[in-house]
C-alpha cells in the first residue's frame, strides 16, 4: 500500500475530512487546495491524540467508504504514522500519505503550484509551527509530527496576506506547540515577535487569535500583546492538562499549578474580560481522589469557560502506558464531573456577556463568535464573514441571543 495517489477518472470533487486539532484544520484546507480537481478522492486527515481519536478515525474511514464507494480513499495525519500498520490493513483504505509530506504536492501526484485557498471559512487557520521537542509521558504526537519546526516570519506574512485577500475576517495562528515557534530560526525569536509582525504588517486586520499555548513559554512581548492589544482576541487557551502538581510532574509537564494560576491572575489584572480555555486530562495513571479534586478545583480557580476534557487512554509506547492504570469506569466518571464543572463556568461566562455590546464575527451556520469566543445565535439570513455589533439579551441552549 503506497503513500501516493495514482491517476483516477474524474467522477466527483475531492473531499477532505479533518479530525482533531486546529492545526489539522489548517492543513486540511491546504490539502483541499492542492488536490484541486484531482477526481474522486477522499482524504482522512487523522488524529491520534487519544485511543478515542483513533477510533473516530477508523469510524470516519468506514463512513467515507460507504458514502463514496468508488473513491480512492487516502489517510494522512498523526494516526497514519503511529497506527500505520493497523490503518493500512483496513480494507477501506487505498493508501497512506506520510504526515510530514501531506503538504507536498508530489505526495498527492499533482502539479507543484500555489494551492488556491478555499472560501468555506470566515476564519483563517494558519499553521506557523509543527512538531514537538517535548516528551510528555502520555503523548504520541511527537511520533506523528516529528521535531519542532517553525515557519519563517516572511512565509507566515505571505500566508496571512493570501487569506486576507480571500476575505478572511479573523486569523488564527496554530501549531502543535505554538509557543515554541521560532526556537529553530536565526536568532531564536519568540512567538511575541511573530504576533507583533503580523499586526504591524496588516493594520487592517481586526482579529488575531491564538490556538492552544503553553503558559510557561509565553514571552514578555506576547504577554503584553495578550494583556493590552485589542486586535489580539481576549481568549487564551492553555495546554494545562491537570490541576495537581504530582500528576503534572508524572506527565513531565514543565509547569505547576501555581504557574497557571499566577499567569491568569496577572493577565486578568490587565485585561479583566479575558476568557480562559484549557485542555484537561481525566483519570491519568496514579490519579487519586485528591488529585482529581485538584483537577476539578482549577476549573473554578481559573474560571475555565472553554474546556476540552480528555478521558485518559493509554497510548502504546508512552511511559504513562506503563504506569498503574485506573479503571475505565472511574475515568469516565471523573471526565463527566470535569465536563459538568466546565459547563457551569461556561454558563456563568455567557451570562456575564448578556447586555454587553459584542463585536461578533458572523459564520455561515446562523451563528457568530465574540472576541471572547462566545457563540452568538444570529438570524439565518445574516451574511457570513462580517463583524457586527450585537447586544445579547439572554442565554439559550449554550448560545447568546
Amino acid at each position: 500500500m503506497g503513500g501516493f495517489c495514482v491517476s483516477v477518472q474524474v467522477l466527483a470533487s475531492p473531499k477532505v475530512i479533518s479530525l482533531g486539532c486546529r492545526l489539522n484544520i489548517a492543513e486540511s484546507e491546504r490539502i483541499r487546495g492542492l488536490l484541486g480537481e484531482s477526481g474522486d478522492v477522499v482524504v482522512i486527515n487523522s488524529c491520534a491524540v487519544t485511543a478515542e481519536a483513533v477510533r473516530q478515525t477508523r469510524q470516519a474511514i468506514r463512513r467515507a467508504r460507504r458514502e463514496r464507494p468508488a473513491a480512492r480513499l487516502l489517510v494522512t495525519g498523526c494516526a497514519a504514522e503511529v497506527e500505520r500498520a493497523a490503518l493500512a490493513a483496513m480494507a477501506e483504505v487505498d493508501g497512506l500519505i506520510p504526515n510530514a509530506a501531506k503538504l507536498d504536492a508530489r505526495a498527492w501526484n499533482v502539479p507543484e503550484k500555489p494551492a488556491p485557498l478555499p472560501s468555506a471559512r470566515t476564519r483563517a487557520f494558519i499553521a506557523v509551527q509543527n512538531g514537538c521537542d517535548h516528551a510528555c509521558t502520555f503523548c504520541v504526537i511527537p511520533q506523528g509530527r516529528g521535531a519542532s519546526r517553525s515557519l519563517p516570519v516572511a512565509a507566515v506574512l505571505a500566508e496571512v496576506e493570501r487569506h486576507l485577500d480571500q476575505g478572511a475576517a479573523e486569523v488564527v495562528l496554530t501549531g502543535v506547540d505554538l509557543t515554541s515557534w521560532g526556537h529553530d530560526l536565526p536568532g531564536a525569536p519568540r512567538l511575541g515577535v511573530l504576533v507583533q509582525a503580523v499586526l504591524d504588517a496588516f493594520p487592517a486586520l481586526r482579529r488575531l487569535r491564538l490556538s492552544s499555548v503553553d503558559g510557561v513559554e509565553i514571552d514578555p512581548l506576547l504577554f503584553d500583546l495578550l494583556a493590552g492589544e485589542e486586535r489580539v482576541m481576549p481568549h487564551l487557551h492553555l495546554s494545562l492538562q491537570h490541576g495537581a502538581d504530582l500528576i503534572l510532574k508524572r506527565m513531565k509537564r514543565r509547569h505547576l499549578r501555581t504557574d497557571a494560576v499566577d499567569l491568569v491572575a496577572r493577565l486578568k489584572a490587565r485585561r479583566p474580560g479575558l476568557a480562559i480555555g484549557a485542555d484537561l486530562i481525566a483519570g491519568f495513571p496514579t490519579e487519586t481522589p485528591a488529585h482529581h479534586a485538584d483537577n476539578r478545583a482549577i476549573i473554578a480557580d481559573l474560571a475555565i469557560a472553554h474546556g476540552h476534557i480528555f478521558p485518559y487512554s493509554p497510548r502504546p509506547g508512552t511511559p504513562a502506558a506503563r504506569m498503574p492504570q485506573l479503571d475505565k469506569a472511574t475515568i469516565r466518571a471523573r471526565a463527566a464531573e470535569l465536563r459538568a464543572d466546565v459547563a457551569r463556568e461556561h454558563a456563568a461566562f455567557l451570562q456575564s456577556l448578556v447586555g454587553r455590546p459584542l463585536a461578533v464575527l458572523t459564520e455561515r451556520d446562523g451563528s457568530g463568535y465574540s472576541p471572547e469566543f462566545a457563540r452568538v445565535a444570529l438570524p439565518a439570513s445574516t451574511p457570513a464573514g462580517t463583524i457586527m455589533t450585537i447586544t445579547p439579551t439572554r442565554v439559550t441552549q449554550g448560545s447568546l441571543q
